[in-house]
C-alpha cells in the first residue's frame, strides 16, 4: 500500500484498507516472524527459554500484560521491543487528539468531522515508533493525568458549558488509543488510581467528572512492577490484577557467558576505550562473577536485587581506571590488571542495598570482599583445586611459585603508576609463573598472560598461599609468613 497516495477518507476506502485491533497487530505480525523463524526480541540475552516463549504466547492470546520482577532485568525493554510487532504505519484522522481510527472513529471530534466531510475527510499515517506511550507510576499521579479532567480554558475559549463533553482533557491514557501503553512500578500507583484502570481495561469506558463516555480504546496495556514493592511501598489491588491477562516473571542471566553478551552489548559507548585496551576473557568473567557474588552475598538485600546495570557501570569504571593510568603513564596500549578492579567499587557501593550487617561491615568492605570472592571463586576453573585440609609437607603445583617468594631477595610490588613495560617485566621476574602456566594453561591467549599471572598470586592469597599488602602506591606480595614476619 502506497500511503504517500492515500491522504483522505475516500482514498482509504478506495484502497481496500481494513481495520484491526492492536492486538490484532501484535498477534499477526508475530505469527510471520516466528514462522520466519526471525527472532523477535533482538538484544535481550537469556530470555529464550524462558521469559520470550511466556511473552509469546501472551501476544498470542490478546492478553494485556505484567511483567514482574527485580531491578535491571529488561522489563522496560521489552515492552518497548513490542513496538516492533506493530504495522509500520495505521492512518488516523488529521486533528484527533486520541489518534481515532477512520474507518471506527470513537471520539466526538471524528464523527463530526467525518459526517461534515464524508470521503474528504484529511488522515495522516502513524508510524510505529509514535505508538508507545510510558507512565511512570508515582504516588503523586493523578486521574486526571491517566484518564482526563474538564479544562475549564477549554470551556471559556470555546464558550462552551461544563455539560458539553467538548470540555474534556483527555489524560495519557486516551491520548495514548491504538498504543502500546506501559505504566512502570505499578504497585507504586495509589489504589484509587488503580481503580480507575478497571473499566479502560474490560469494557472500555471512561468517567470524568460525571461525563460517562463509552470510549472503545483499543491499547495494548504493558505493566511492570518489583515484587519488593508489595510489601515495602504498595501493592496492585486485587480486580486489577484480575484483569491483567498474564503475569510474566522475569530474571536475571543464570549464567556468566550470557552476562558478559549483555554487558559487552550495553558498553558500545566505550568502543573508544575498547581500541587501545585490552580485556582479557578471564577479566570480564571475573567482573561477572562479582555480580554472581553480590547477588549470593549475606550481606546485601536479595530482595532488592542487583541490577545487571551494576556490570555494565563496572565495567565502564574498569575501562576508565585503565585509560586513566595509561594517560599518566604515557602508555599508548594498555592492559586491564587486577589493581584496576578497585576502580569499580565505587559502581558495586552505589548499586546495592545493605543489610544491617552490611551497614556494619561498610560497604567498601563489603565490594572488596565480593571482589576476593569471585576470585576465590574462579581460581579452580582455571587452575588445580587448592585443598583446604592438606599436610604441610603434601606437595602441590603451586609449590616453586611459593618457594620463589619465600626466597626472593627483593620486595615484589606491583605498582598502580608501572608502564606497561614496568608492570611485564615486575611479573617476568617471578620464573616459575612461566612454568606454571605452561603446564595448566597451555592453550592460553598470550596476551592475557600477564593478566593471569597476577590472578594467579591473588588466588594464591586468597587461598593463604601467599599474603598481599595494599600500600597507596600499589600491592605488594609476600610469602605466607612475610607480613607477620616484617610487621606489616
Amino acid at each position: 500500500m502506497n500511503i504517500i497516495k492515500i491522504n483522505t477518507l475516500g482514498e482509504l476506502v478506495k484502497s481496500g484498507y481494513k481495520s484491526k485491533s492492536i492486538k490484532d497487530e501484535l498477534r499477526e505480525n508475530l505469527i510471520v516472524k516466528m514462522m520466519s523463524k526471525e527472532t523477535v526480541f533482538k538484544g535481550i540475552h537469556g530470555y529464550e527459554n524462558t521469559v520470550i516463549p511466556e511473552l509469546e504466547r501472551a501476544i498470542l492470546s490478546r492478553h494485556n500484560i505484567n511483567l514482574l520482577g527485580l531491578r535491571g532485568q529488561a522489563k522496560t525493554r521489552l515492552a518497548r521491543l513490542m513496538v516492533n510487532l506493530l504495522d509500520e504505519y495505521i492512518p488516523v484522522v488529521e486533528g484527533s487528539e486520541i489518534n481515532d481510527d477512520p474507518l471506527n472513529p470513537i471520539s466526538r471530534f471524528a464523527k463530526e468531522i467525518i459526517k461534515e466531510k464524508g470521503d474528504d475527510t484529511p488522515i495522516f499515517w502513524l508510524y510505529r515508533e509514535e505508538r508507545f506511550a510510558e507512565k511512570l507510576a508515582t504516588p503523586d499521579v493523578t486521574v486526571a493525568d491517566i484518564i482526563g479532567d474538564v479544562d475549564p480554558i477549554k470551556a471559556a475559549n470555546l464558550k462552551l458549558s461544563y455539560a458539553d463533553d467538548r470540555v474534556i482533557h483527555y489524560g495519557m491514557i486516551p491520548r495514548a488509543n491504538r498504543c502500546i501503553f506501559v505504566i512502570n512500578e505499578l504497585p507504586d500507583l495509589q489504589a484509587r488510581i488503580q481503580v480507575a484502570l478497571f473499566n479502560i481495561l474490560q469494557e472500555g469506558d471512561i468517567q470524568i467528572r460525571g461525563f460517562k463516555m463509552r470510549l472503545n480504546l483499543d491499547m495494548q496495556f504493558i505493566f511492570t512492577a518489583n515484587p519488593e514493592d508489595y510489601t515495602n511501598r504498595g501493592s496492585i489491588v486485587t480486580p486489577l490484577k484480575d484483569r491483567i491477562g498474564s503475569q510474566i516473571l522475569t530474571h536475571y542471566p543464570e549464567d556468566i557467558e550470557t552476562a558478559k553478551a549483555i554487558t559487552q552489548q550495553e558498553t558500545s559507548k566505550a568502543s573508544a576505550q575498547k581500541e587501545f585496551i585490552q580485556v582479557p576473557e578471564l577479566a570480564k568473567d571475573l567482573l561477572e562473577q562479582i555480580v554472581f557474588e553480590a547477588r549470593e552475598s549475606e550481606f546485601i538485600d536479595a530482595k532488592s536485587g542487583v541490577s545487571a546495570r551494576l556490570s555494565i557501570t563496572a565495567f565502564e569504571n574498569l575501562l576508565s581506571t585503565a585509560e586513566r593510568r595509561a594517560l599518566l603513564s604515557g602508555d599508548e596500549k594498555t592492559m586491564i590488571r587486577l589493581n584496576d578492579f578497585d576502580g569499580i567499587i565505587p559502581a558495586i557501593t552505589g548499586k546495592v542495598e545493605l543489610v544491617y550487617e552490611g551497614e556494619q561491615e561498610g560497604a567498601q568492605v563489603v565490594a572488596e570482599n565480593l571482589i576476593k570472592n569471585a576470585i576465590k571463586t574462579l581460581f579452580p576453573t582455571y587452575f588445580p583445586e587448592i585443598k583446604k585440609l592438606e599436610k604441610q609437607t603434601a606437595e602441590t603445583p603451586y609449590d616453586d611459585i611459593i618457594s620463589w617468594f619465600f626466597n626472593a631477595d627483593e620486595d615484589f610490588e606491583l605498582l598502580d603508576e608501572h608502564t606497561e613495560e614496568e608492570y611485564k617485566k615486575e611479573l617476568d621476574k617471578v620464573k616459575p609463573l612461566d612454568t606454571f602456566l605452561k603446564k595448566h594453561q597451555p592453550n592460553m591467549n598470550k596476551a592475557d598472560a600477564y593478566f593471569v599471572k597476577e590472578f594467579l598470586l591473588w588466588g594464591l592469597v586468597e587461598f593463604k598461599k601467599l599474603s598481599k599488602y595494599r600500600f597507596a602506591e600499589g600491592t605488594q606480595f609476600k610469602d605466607p609468613y612475610g607480613s607477620f614476619i616484617s610487621g606489616l
